[in-house]
C-alpha cells in the first residue's frame, strides 16, 4: 500500500516562502500523477496543482500561478511545492495526493498524506 508523507509546513508572514515536500513509498495502483490540495477551515478541499510522472503540470488555481511551483525528484520519489509571495488567504492544510489523472476534484485520488499546516500572517 502506497504511503505519502508531507513535510515543510509552518507559519510565515505575508510575502514569505515555504517549500512543501511529499515523500512517496510503497506500491501505488493506478498512480499517474501527484497533486497538492488544500483545505481551509470551513471550506472544501480544493486542488492547487498537479504533476504527471513525465513532468507535465496543471495549475488549478489562478491565484497561485506565478507564485507556486510544483516539481518532482523521481529518484527520491518526492514531489515538492515551492510557495513564494505567500498571502494570508493561502492559509490552509495542504495535502499531497496520488491518482490516475490530474483534476481539481479530490475524488479520483485514492492515496493521501496526513497534511501539513501552512499559516500566513499579515
Amino acid at each position: 500500500q502506497g504511503q505519502l508523507v508531507e513535510s515543510g509546513g509552518g507559519s510565515v508572514q505575508a510575502g514569505g516562502s515555504l517549500r512543501l515536500s511529499c515523500a512517496a513509498s510503497g506500491t501505488f495502483y493506478g498512480r499517474s500523477c501527484m497533486a497538492w490540495f488544500r483545505q481551509a477551515p470551513g471550506k472544501e478541499r480544493e486542488g492547487v496543482v498537479c504533476i504527471y510522472s513525465g513532468g507535465a503540470t496543471t495549475y488549478f488555481l489562478d491565484s497561485v500561478k506565478g507564485r507556486f511551483t510544483i516539481s518532482q525528484d523521481n529518484a527520491k520519489n518526492t514531489v515538492y511545492l515551492q510557495m513564494n509571495s505567500l498571502k494570508p488567504e493561502d492559509t490552509a492544510m495542504y495535502y499531497c495526493a496520488a491518482g490516475p489523472f490530474c483534476t481539481s476534484s479530490p475524488r479520483p485520488f485514492k492515496y493521501w498524506g496526513q497534511g501539513t499546516q501552512v499559516t500566513v500572517s499579515s
